[in-house]
């Protein structure tokens, strides 16, 4: 049986729980103190046979601390596990690529991910994806620059993109 931690931290936009595997892998994270907004986000096949809650999460915790407060690489070298089709597994790899700061649009993102034509498969992979913030689908704009959906809300994204923004900083 594998056991799995999540913790829940505070952050300037709200409370943010990870969700992390033995091995420090984020299995799912997000701006909610609700565990079950978490839980069903996880692929089946890597579903921890048990959650304990921890105080701190080591790296993981640390990485979102010092993401908040403004030290926007420090999430970049957190490990991540998720769980899909090839196209959706390359496209969330792809994703950690796209700098703070650099949003790219739907389109851009699909031409990133060597599928050009699949936008709505690379909207599908933000939509999909479990490691909000570790994979920042937040990155990811409508052509025009208008924000797009985002599971833990708009301005919440919008917060996130502000804080990445260069002319900001």
């Amino acid at each position: 049986m594998s056991i799995a931690h999540w913790s829940t931290t505070d952050t300037p936009i709200g409370p943010f729980t990870a969700v992390v595997a033995s091995d420090g892998a984020v299995l799912a994270s997000g701006w909610t103190a609700d565990l079950d907004k978490l839980t069903p986000q996880i692929s089946r096949s890597l579903v921890p046979g048990e959650l304990r809650e921890k105080r701190d999460l080591g790296a993981v915790s640390a990485a979102v601390r010092r993401y908040h407060g403004g030290e926007l690489d420090a999430i970049d070298d957190i490990p991540v596990r998720q769980r899909s089709g090839e196209f959706l597994q390359h496209a969330w790899d792809v994703l950690r690529t796209v700098p703070a700061g650099k949003p790219v649009t739907y389109s851009e993102y699909a031409e990133l991910a060597g599928r050009p034509a699949a936008i709505r498969a690379a909207a599908s992979a933000c939509a999909r994806n479990s490691a909000a913030l570790f994979v920042p689908c937040h990155r990811v704009l409508r052509i025009g620059g208008a924000l797009g959906g985002f599971r833990w809300g708009v301005e919440a994204k919008r917060w996130l993109l502000d804080h990445e923004s260069p002319e900001l900083r």
